[in-house]
């Protein structure tokens, strides 16, 4: 519903004037100074009538004399969440009016509500006749800003911890469903050595068995994996060992075929075991050796996972507690490396390429700010989201003399995506400025990001054409 009543105020009532001794920022003026409000509108809702929403431009001074507003954002999924009510007394509208910005946040009665509506002729009428009025209304708005700064800042964290947390949980169930699975099969390689050990320990083995078994066990336990064959040179060996092996009455030869190439062996190597076991022992010799082979791969594709899932979880350590306490030391390289391990999962998705040029010598930073990762977080989140599929994001940091003396730590970003538009690019710091719909994201990233580079003591640039966005971020390694 979206119905109002509104009329036009000639001079202000008694009852009117009473009620607008409510408003803090009007208790001070006399019943004659109140009357600088004369020719404003009054505006009348009903429950859940709409009085401005999320998104929209409105460049109108309120003031609630009776009734309630809600203060409501949009969600993620669209959904209104309520972050404050307006009551009696409340004056709003100031901030986008002046800031000429569109309203962050949609207002509707809760019960019945009138309001003193002023346009914007009125309000700087208003502003250059009451000078007590315009000092309650710029405090009123200084705080406001404040506290919407803070909010804002809340927001953007909880929203950066929301994408990590989207890419936790794709990290950790790549490594754990690999583990898992690696598991299953190692317990079936088990399984079948376990059988072949038995037929063997019921057979004599000859030395000439024993030492040729023994030799290709030292190879399987002891060989890394060879160089990586490309597709076609992986598929023509294991063609030629499968028919090697299917010519020698081994069964499932093209099931064992990928284990043992995969660990470097050929038919050449296998030349010793054909030669010492004859009839149905050859094909129990390889079963056992691939078995072998296999479960060695297994072991080390667990062992990457669980090493995955470490570093995973160091990473968000790193990301959790930077910032916390006092003064610290950070190290830039440890900190973008973390972001991107919690971002991964955004750059598979794309397949996007990640160049990385980290100098080595960085010098550690020391501050008692915070926010350093979601600068990170912001600036390669948005390259991965301007990027192409199989594009490429670049990551550069270095360090050299600042304009003071004192060293400056640099961070470059860059991606090859289309650009952000020129007529974007001047407001792309601006703290409200977003060409996102609402409750898409809060589209204040980079307002945050220049915030907390400049709470550092830093400066940040940009430059964007289509096909190379670069951000350069430059720190004081002393914060």
């Amino acid at each position: 519903m979206n119905k109002q009543m509104e009329t036009t105020v000639g001079t202000l009532s008694a009852e009117t004037i009473a009620k607008l001794h409510r408003a803090p920022i009007l208790e001070s003026l006399t019943d004659e100074t109140m009357h600088c409000l004369d020719g404003a509108h009054t505006l009348l809702l009903k429950p859940d009538d709409v009085l401005i929403r999320q998104g929209e431009l409105k460049r109108v001074f309120w003031i609630l004399l009776e009734g309630s507003l809600r203060v409501s954002q949009a969600g993620p999924k669209g959904h209104e969440l309520t972050v404050h009510t307006h009551e009696a007394g409340a004056a709003f509208g100031e901030v986008f009016l002046l800031a000429n910005i569109a309203s962050t946040y949609s207002l509707r009665a809760v019960d019945e509500c009138e309001l003193l509506e002023l346009d914007e002729e009125q309000f700087w009428a208003l502003m250059m006749s009451c000078p007590l009025v315009r000092r309650a209304i710029l405090g009123n708005m200084a705080l406001r800003l404040q506290k919407m700064q803070g909010m804002i800042f809340q927001q953007e964290k909880m929203a950066a911890l929301g994408t990590m947390a989207a890419g936790l949980m794709h990290e950790l169930n790549n490594p754990g469903a690999a583990a898992r699975r690696a598991s299953s099969q190692l317990r079936e390689n088990l399984t079948r050595m376990h059988r072949l050990t038995q037929k063997w320990s019921r057979t004599e083995l000859t030395q000439e068995q024993k030492q040729c078994m023994f030799e290709l066990q030292e190879y399987a336990l002891s060989a890394k994996e060879k160089v990586a064959l490309n597709s076609l040179e992986q598929s023509d060996a294991e063609e030629k060992l499968a028919e090697w092996m299917e010519e020698n009455s081994v069964e499932d030869a093209w099931k064992m075929a990928p284990s043992l190439v995969a660990m470097g062996m050929h038919s050449e190597d296998l030349e010793c075991a054909r030669r010492s076991f004859a009839g149905e022992t050859f094909p129990d010799a390889l079963n056992w050796l691939e078995a072998m082979v296999s479960s060695m791969r297994l072991v080390g594709s667990i062992e990457e996972s669980i090493g995955r899932v470490s570093d995973l979880v160091m990473a968000v350590k790193s990301y959790a507690y930077e910032g916390r306490g006092q003064t610290q030391t950070i190290d830039i390289n440890k900190s973008i490396h973390a972001t991107l391990v919690m971002l991964g999962h955004k750059l598979r998705e794309k397949q996007l390429v990640i160049e990385k040029n980290m100098a080595p010598d960085l010098p550690i930073l020391q501050t008692d700010c915070q926010g350093l990762n979601q600068i990170w977080t912001n600036l390669i989140d948005n390259a991965i989201d301007a990027s192409f599929e199989h594009g490429t994001v670049k990551v550069k940091t270095w360090a050299e003399p600042g304009a003071d003396g004192q060293t400056e730590l640099c961070i470059r970003i860059e991606d090859n995506g289309s650009g952000i538009p020129l007529e974007s690019q001047p407001k792309v710091f601006d703290p409200f400025y977003t060409t996102k719909a609402a409750g898409v994201g809060t589209g204040l990233g980079l307002g945050i990001v220049y915030k907390i580079v400049e709470q550092f003591g830093g400066k940040i640039w940009f430059s964007s054409t289509p096909g190379e966005t670069v951000f350069l971020v430059r720190l004081p390694n002393k914060a």
